[in-house]
């Protein structure tokens, strides 16, 4: 048991609370190049995985971007919400473990996502990214200052961007376009994802 709580993979005290609440689990989990939703429920034999998704998972839905930064964070929490409503899951709570909380980081980006899926999730309004960072506003607008500055540090910098034919500049437009795919696999309208805009609302 001690074991998992050094290899950082365990908060036991956090856990029981969660098992003691009857409700599904969610665990987010970063990488430096995926993100990794699971929805667990708790069995007498042990944990079961209801649910998986992985970010990778968003290249069928035409996403060339990167898969661990805000707007693949948010679009897998999305895809990864969507999932499990098809299979009948309609509520959760958020298992952290023992990440670091950061306000507005990929972490609750995601969690944002499985919400706006219609997953009834608590999550406060004040730790999520601001809509623009979720479309990745901050990354297009980084890209054009470094090819104002000079081409070859920008095409160092999101050479992987370009591999994929996406110019970084144009990542919020792309962002809506694969939102807008992974909603039309499932036949939700965005106004039925969590209702996505009042949630937004209050976010800054």
């Amino acid at each position: 048991m001690f074991r998992r709580r050094r290899e950082q993979k365990t908060d036991y005290r956090q856990r029981l609370a969660l098992l003691r609440s009857g409700k599904m689990r969610v665990v987010v989990r970063r990488g430096l190049a995926h993100m990794h939703v699971q929805f667990i429920v708790y069995e007498q034999r042990g944990d079961r995985t209801a649910s998986e998704t992985i970010s990778k998972s968003l290249r069928n839905y035409g996403w060339k971007g990167h898969c661990s930064n805000l707007p693949a964070a948010y679009l897998t929490g999305l895809l990864a919400g969507l999932q499990a409503r098809a299979k009948g899951i309609n509520e959760a709570v958020l298992a952290t473990g023992l990440q670091t909380s950061v306000k507005g980081s990929a972490l609750y980006a995601c969690a944002a996502g499985i919400r706006d899926a219609g997953i009834m999730l608590p999550l406060g309004s004040e730790i999520v990214p601001g809509k623009e960072r979720i479309a990745g506003t901050h990354i297009a607008d980084y890209a054009k200052k470094l090819k104002a500055a000079g081409k070859e540090r920008y095409q160092r910098q999101f050479s992987a961007y370009l591999r994929q034919a996406l110019e970084p500049e144009q990542l919020p437009a792309h962002f809506e376009e694969v939102k807008n795919a992974i909603l039309a696999k499932f036949n939700a309208a965005p106004s039925e994802a969590g209702e996505e805009e009042e949630a937004w609302e209050d976010v800054k």
